[in-house]
Parts: C-alpha cells; structure tokens; sequence
C-alpha cells in the first residue's frame, strides 16, 4: 500500500495544542474594550495594515492579552462563547482537533480531502489541517476574530471568517515570568517564559508550559481517565532589530505533544443487542479500543520578516513549516465489543510562503501580495465491525496532496477625511491530487494497525486523479466617518473552499453506464466535488460615544453560499458486505441574513473607591440560516433507482445557533498601589444542530453558560493572584456525536424499533454517541515577573 510503510516508520502520533492559560469572560475590544483599563486603543491587522479597531470595515472582535489574562481562558474554543456567530469547539473524538463556524460556514469532518470553512492563522501562518489546532493561550498579544468572507487577503478556505492568534514581541529587558495554576480534577498547570537582550539588536526568549488535569470521567473498561490532559508545549523565539530599526526578523519555533488519554463518547441510547444501559456520567465511556495508543505531537518553524524600505513603503516576508503526527482509538459505539470501532493515523505537513509589498501614502494606503503553499494530508484508518461478520475490516488509505498560487491586492483610497473607498481581489491557482485505497480484510483489522486480517476481495477504491481549481475572489468597501470616532461602512465580498475528492468513498458504487462496472472517468467523478463559494453583502457601524464611555459596532449581512460541500459517512454495502462509505456532495444553495451587536459601556467610575470602575460588555447574534436547495439522491420505491430529490425543507445549517449572545459585567477598584478586578460572564447559545440532518438525540437545546473570575495584581504587575470559576452551574452540554442509525431518508425522522429505540444502520449495537463540554472548573492561578 503506497504511503503505509512511510505511516508506520512515521510512528503513530498527532497534534495538539501549543499554548497556555489566559481569559475568562468576554473581552470585546472596541476601542478600550478588551485594552486594558485605562483607556488604551486596540490596534489590528484584519486587513493586514495595523488600524484602530474602530476604523476597520469588518466585523472583527479583538481579545487582547491582558483581558485574556485576567479572565483565565484555558484555550481558544472559549472565545467563541462571547463572539457573535461563532461556533469554537474540540472535534468529536478528539482532544485537540478544532471544529470552526462562523456565520454558518464551516467544516467538522477532520479527514484529509475536506478543507476548513473558517481560516486559523498564527502569526499569519495558516494552519492547513485542523488537527492541533486548539490552542492552549500564553504569551498571545490578541487574538482576532474576523466574521464573513476573507478571500481577497487570505484567501481559500475563509469563507466564514478567520481566526487570528497573535504572540507577543520579546521584550527589551530581560524577563522572566512563571505561571502556576491548581484546580479542580488535579488541574495543575506550570508555564515559566524568559527572554533576555543580547546586545542592542537582538534578542533571544521562549516559554515552557506543561499542562495536565485529570479526566471528567473515565472509561470503565479500559481504566484510563475520560476527558483528561496530558501536554507539554514550548516555543522559541529569536528576534533581531525592531523597535525602531527599519528591518525586524523573528525567528520562532514550537512544539506540542499531547498525550492525553483517548476521549470516549458516552451513549444515548442502551446497547440494542447486549443491552449495556446507559451510563450515569455524561463523561464516563466504555468503549474497548486502546490501539494505536493516542498521542499527538506537533511542530513548526516560522521567519516573519519585515523591512521599511521608506517612509511609505514596507517588504514583508512569512515563511513557514509545520508538522503534525496523530494517532487516536475512536470507538464510535462506545461499548467493549468490537462492533464500530476505528483506530486512525493523521499525518500533515506545510510549506508556505507569502510576500506582501504595503504602501501607505496621505491618501492611497494599499497592499500587494503573493502567497505559495504546499501541503500533504495522510489519513489511514480502519473501521471495524466484528460483531456483524468475523473480524470484518474496511482499511481506508486517503492521500491528500493540496498545492496553492496566488496573487492578491487591496489598497483603499480616502476622497475626504471622511469618505474612503476600498478594493481589492485575489486570484487563486489550486490543485488537488488524491490516492485512495479501500480493501475489507476478514479475520481482524488491517495490517497497517497491527491486526490479523487477510484482504477480501478486490479493493473497494484504488483511485489516483488530480484537479485544478482557479477563482477569482473580490472585494469593496466604502466608508463614511462623520468624525474620528464614528465610522458607517458597505462592503461586499467573496471566498471560496477548495474543491477536492472524498477520502472515504467506494469507487466500486459509482453510478455507471454498465452497471457495476464503473469507469475510471465515472469513478472520478464519484469521488470528486467542487468548490463551494460565499457571496456576502455587509453594512455596518462603530462608534465610541459620551468620550469613550460607550463603544458600540453592529454588522448586519445576507449570503448567498452555493455549491454547498456536504461531506459525511454513512453505513453502506461494498462488495455485498457491510460498511462505512463516505457520502459527499454539493448538495445545492442556502442563504444567511443576520444581526450582530457589541458594546462596551462604562457605567460607573469613583463608586465606592477613587480610581474604580464598573464596566458591562456584551455580544449579540441573530441569524437565520436556511437551505434553499439540498439535493440528496434517494431510492425511488417504484423504481428502486436512486433519484435527485430537494430535501431542503428538511435540512439544517449545522453547528450554527439562531441565536448567540453575552454579557460580562467587571469591577476594578486599586487596593494600595495594586489592582482587584472581578468579573462574571453569562452566555446563552439557542438550539444548534450536529449535522444537517436533525437527530432528536445529539442535537443540543438552548444553554447558558456562567463564569466567573476575581484577580488581585500587585504595584507595575510583580505578581498576580486569581480565582477562576468556569461552567459555574455545571451545565452538561453536547458540543458533538456520532450517529448510525437507520432514518427516514427524506425527512430525517429516525426508524424506531419495537423496542421504542433507534434501529441500527451499521453494526448490531447501534452507534449513537455524543461528547460534552467541560463541566464546572474552579482553580486557582498565581504569576511572579521579574
């Protein structure tokens, strides 16, 4: 098998995270809103120029360091609970995995093949895979959080939006700083991160954290700890020139290695052959697989540099490499038997470069840009179904190679101080090459994961093929500031996601001409989808008002989003036997229309003290997101063929809440020469379906979140000491699932047996688990600098 030898040798690990602690409730940043406290404006790169937030045409929510500091957020996924029409969550079966949507585009389904909806940037590295893509929070200078189309400035793959992480600039002086935290589940969590000066140009600095905490559950068949973390992460850097000088090249690299216990499912049903009830913790499993041993591992380097050639003119350069090894045990049915179990490997690797040539005059400021990526995903992964057949096995080998071009610019012309007009587009060159294997093995798993089975048949897909996809993506926007503090904007813009080949279909089923007997031009274009494309129209207001005591920026948007990638898996005969074959299509049309709302008022200063101050923040979202056409080929009855049939008014826009809202109200007051702050968030998302098929059993209700935190900081910040309280009424709420189970293929409707239960579609025992978030936390963290 082509890359199984390589698979092997390359030892079976995968991503994690890479940073650490930092925030709690919501720190929205509009002007001094996620700045600190006295008054300081927040600056952002969303169109890759630093702007004063306020200034910027696009729906962007900045969290800057020291407002994630004090609120203790424990990794990325936290922010999306206080940004508006943002989903953030970890991925199903796994620990750092990163499931992203914004305005209702987004990707779940982590296989090679299929490509993010929502773009991941760390330090203007995009980060190709989503595999270790929860990061863990230290050191970050802000994070960004760009909603609607971005494909002018960074391009495929961002057609809900982005997410930007930005670290830290070493300091001048020397500094060392150490992190501690303890909390509940044997949280203990040690970051210590220092740099120093090495004469006047450069410097030299890097952190170590070393997170861990006990599980929210365990598994009670294999022993080990549910829902645990086990990571170490550090991260160098080397700077030479800034602050000042004309040139600035940061060198940085970073490593992860996650090896925390795999993360089992908890069943919603009872087991419908041996009967196993459901279990009472949420986040206790008992799912039998243990092989691969789980263990993620991540790594990159970076050089970010950049030059003013003049006064008005500056040369940037990001180069970029990143690895990451994943080796997970999902055992989808969650039971000890080996009815729908699958262990997997995950291999990524990148290579980027991008070149950006700014220009920033009186009137014209503008951009011109090149940006060059190659990267290879390998996913293998057996799905095993003993108790169906003796040790039936479907090994899947999906290669996925991704190589990228493109031109873009953008410049922005101000007619007036007041009105400005800015364009932009960029062209993308983008090829996918595929190698897809599919082989059932009898008598145990495939070879590739240590089992004993022997092939089968002839292979399911033996497929090798190759596609280009060119797209133009633009953009424009007109902006009105009747003053400094008050900008109205229009825009439009386009993205697109990466057409491709699915890495679990059976090119054995392809529809063709003879029956049975597909050619390899029908079996390509079975496996084959297009790309998806977002057309959004936006209009929206910021403004600081009453001198700064209120900042406030609301966006409201329509979508037109065609083309629409549906990827998933369902049971299915291969050959005769049962399994598990990929399903994807472009399934048609939908449009989103909403609202989004956030503020900053300033209620009170010099209430009970000189100097204090009583602050609410707060985030709302509203949209409505619908399926104007959702093509699914079903089975004719009078036929027995299966035929296009628009089953939209059945479908839903998946992990994309109608409603998403938060406030966070905060109390600062000085004690001596120090600082005590409290704050306390509530967070509300209304219902969110899983899939796009309704399931009364995964899908999660409308819930309310409540955090909250209270933080003492000694005289110019020497040490700090916080309580953190996270899920306070410890709500269970699914972020995640997995479902096979036999359903109406119209309406969704699951098919109940007599027993009143689901009926199973793949295996005996019937698949149907789901994931949680984190129930409450309370800990406790302590800083000292020097």
């Amino acid at each position: 098998m082509r890359h199984t030898a390589r698979a092997l040798r390359a030892a079976c690990l995968a991503t994690s995270a890479l940073s650490l602690l930092a925030f709690t409730p919501a720190a929205f940043a509009q002007e001094d809103g996620a700045s600190t406290d006295d008054g300081d404006e927040i600056v952002v790169t969303a169109r890759r120029r630093d702007e004063r937030l306020i200034d910027v045409p696009i729906a962007v929510t900045a969290y800057s360091g020291e407002a994630l500091e004090k609120a203790g957020a424990i990794d990325i996924t936290e922010i999306g609970q206080t940004t508006p029409n943002t989903t953030l969550e970890v991925s199903r079966g796994s620990n750092s995995t990163l499931t992203a949507f914004i305005r209702g585009v987004g990707q779940q389904d982590p296989v090679s093949g299929f490509e993010q909806g929502v773009g991941l940037y760390l330090d203007d590295v995009y980060l190709n895979r989503p595999q270790a893509a929860v990061l863990d929070i230290y050191d970050v200078e802000r994070i960004e959080i760009l909603r609607g189309p971005q494909g002018t400035l960074y391009g495929r793959n961002t057609i809900g939006g982005a997410v930007k992480y930005v670290t830290k600039q070493l300091p001048q002086d020397f500094s060392l700083k150490i992190k501690g935290t303890y909390g509940t589940y044997d949280q203990a969590d040690l970051v210590v991160s220092a740099s120093a000066p090495i004469g006047d140009l450069l410097r030299v600095g890097g952190s170590v954290a070393r997170l861990s905490r006990g599980g929210f559950g365990d598994n009670l068949t294999t022993g080990l700890e549910n829902y645990n973390k086990d990571v170490w992460a550090g991260r160098g850097t080397v700077e030479l020139g800034g602050y000042g000088e004309p040139v600035l090249i940061r060198i940085s690299g970073d490593y992860s290695k996650d090896k925390s216990d795999p993360r089992g499912g908890h069943r919603l049903i009872p087991s419908l052959a041996t009967k196993a009830p459901v279990l009472d913790s949420v986040y206790d499993s008992r799912g039998g697989l243990v092989d691969p041993k789980q263990e993620i591992e991540a790594y990159g380097l970076a050089m970010n540099v950049t030059a003013n050639l003049s006064d008005s003119v500056t040369l940037r350069s990001i180069s970029a490499w990143r690895k990451d090894k994943s080796a997970t045990p999902i055992d989808f049915d969650a039971l000890p038997a080996v009815d729908v179990d699958v262990p997997g490997f995950y291999f990524n690797e990148q290579v980027s470069q991008e070149f950006q040539l700014l220009y920033e005059g009186d009137k014209l400021k503008g951009l011109l840009g090149f940006y060059y990526l190659d990267a290879t995903a390998d996913t293998l992964f057996d799905v095993r179904i003993f108790n169906t057949f003796a040790g039936l096995t479907a090994f899947t080998e999906a290669d996925v190679d991704t190589t990228t071009l493109a031109v873009f610019g953008d410049a922005t012309y101000d007619f007036t101080d007041q009105l400005s007009l800015s364009v932009g587009g960029r062209y993308t060159w983008d090829k996918r090459e595929a190698s897809i294997l599919r082989q059932n093995y009898l008598g145990g798993g495939s070879p590739v994961f240590g089992g004993a089975g022997v092939p089968f048949g002839a292979p399911g897909t033996d497929f090798e093929g190759s596609r280009k996809f060119n797209k133009f993506t633009p953009r424009a926007s007109l902006t009105f500031k009747p003053t400094p503090d008050h900008t109205i904007y229009a825009s439009y813009s386009q993205g697109f996601k990466g057409g491709g080949f699915d890495p679990r279909g059976v090119g054995v089923n392809a529809p063709a001409a003879i029956p049975g007997k597909p050619t390899d031009a029908e079996i390509s274009a079975f496996l084959s989808f297009r790309p998806e494309q977002v057309e959004s129209y936006e209009l929206g207001y910021k403004g600081s008002l009453f001198d700064g005591r209120l900042n406030v920026a609301i966006a409201g948007f329509y979508a037109d989003y065609t083309d629409v990638q549906i990827p998933g898996s369902v049971a299915c005969r291969v050959g005769g036997l049962p399994s598990f074959c990929g399903v994807v299509s472009n399934a048609g049309k939908a449009t989103f229309k909403g609202l989004e709302f956030e503020g900053r008022a300033r209620l009170a200063e010099d209430m009970a003290a000189s100097g204090d101050r009583l602050t609410l923040s707060t985030a709302l979202g509203y949209i409505d997101a619908q399926y104007k056409e959702f093509i699914a080929n079903i089975v004719n009855p009078a036929t027995g063929r299966p035929e296009p049939t628009d089953v939209s008014q059945f479908r839903r826009v998946q992990n994309t809440p109608k409603w998403t809202a938060s406030g966070t109200l905060a109390y600062a007051t000085p004690i001596g020469d120090g600082d005590l702050s409290f704050g306390t968030t509530l967070s509300y998302r209304s219902k969110t379906n899983q899939f796009e098929i309704p399931n009364p059993y995964i899908d999660q209700n409308g819930f309310a979140l409540w955090d909250a935190s209270l933080v003492y900081t000694a005289p110019e910040g020497r040490w700090s000491l916080g309580v953190f309280g996270k899920n306070l009424t410890n709500k269970h709420y699914k972020t995640s699932g997995y479902t096979f189970i036999n359903i109406n293929p119209v309406t969704g409707v699951p098919v109940l047996g007599a027993n009143g239960l689901p009926t199973s579609a793949l295996g005996t025992e019937g698949t149907l688990t789901a994931f949680y978030g984190n129930p409450r936390q309370v800990f406790v963290t302590g800083t000292v600098k020097f």
